[in-house]
């Protein structure tokens, strides 16, 4: 799992990479941005992989913590630990956190709800350990999108081993068993009591011309999603990003 995070971002596949760079870009412009408002005291990541932004988050805040429910996912990433002060890793379930009320100023949680059994619960979890005034940066999976849709074919038996011969790169599957459309996940959010501040779908894939359309067809699908992400075929981007703000009140 971890060699596998490492590779998509560095993919040979065009859109492979494009589509996990793209969100790697919205994240991190907007910890930049999202951050000027708020205290710098605290901030957590849930499940940072193989750590992408926790980096990021340490250039900005005085203590950053990375937490997963499995401390085997922590273990690939204990020397951004004894790299860098600020950050501590810990074991703690964004379901069922031991974190107190209102903790950090801005909760990160980037591909990580679409993992969980219940992410209504963890919207919750997150907006209780918010501080007032705090951010949240959230990006999920969109349910119906056309890569969702496609990984439902491509993990069949027999599919699966050609898929792998033809990216010749770390292929596993989603582990995605929580997936909401974009109605579903906004109303979550208003039921958590948080505010969307900004919001962008992201990620179109086609599949075939993703695999065999090299360079050129992957930038035809980049093209064409600029024309699709404020149309009402949004759906079919993979992605859907956030930035949500906890009332001061």
């Amino acid at each position: 799992l971890f060699q596998l995070q490492q590779t998509i971002y560095s993919s040979k596949n065009y859109t492979r990479r494009r589509l996990h760079q793209s969100r790697f870009a919205w994240v991190t412009d907007a910890i930049k941005n999202y951050t000027l408002s708020v205290p710098k005291s605290r901030a957590i990541e849930y499940g940072p992989g193989s750590g992408i932004y926790l980096p990021s988050l340490a250039e900005v805040f005085d203590k950053v913590v990375g937490a997963d429910v499995e401390p085997a996912y922590l273990t690939g990433i204990e020397q951004l630990a004894i790299r860098n002060v600020a950050i501590n890793l810990v074991v703690d379930d964004i379901q069922a956190s031991k974190f107190e009320d209102g903790t950090f100023d801005l909760v990160l949680c980037s591909e990580v709800l679409e993992h969980v059994l219940n992410p209504e619960i963890a919207l919750k979890t997150i907006a209780r350990i918010l501080r007032p005034g705090g951010i949240a940066i959230i990006t999920t999976p969109q349910k119906y999108s056309l890569m969702e849709l496609s990984c439902k074919v491509a993990f069949l038996p027999g599919i699966i081993q050609l898929v792998r011969r033809i990216y010749r790169e770390p292929i596993l599957e989603t582990g995605h068993i929580s997936l909401r459309s974009y109605s579903d996940f906004t109303a979550a959010i208003s039921a958590c009591g948080l505010k969307i501040v900004e919001h962008k779908k992201l990620g179109l894939y086609l599949p075939l011309i993703a695999e065999f359309g090299g360079e050129a067809g992957g930038r035809m699908i980049e093209r064409l999603e600029d024309r699709l992400k404020n149309s009402p075929l949004s759906w079919m981007l993979w992605t859907q990003a956030y930035v949500l703000h906890k009332s001061e009140e």
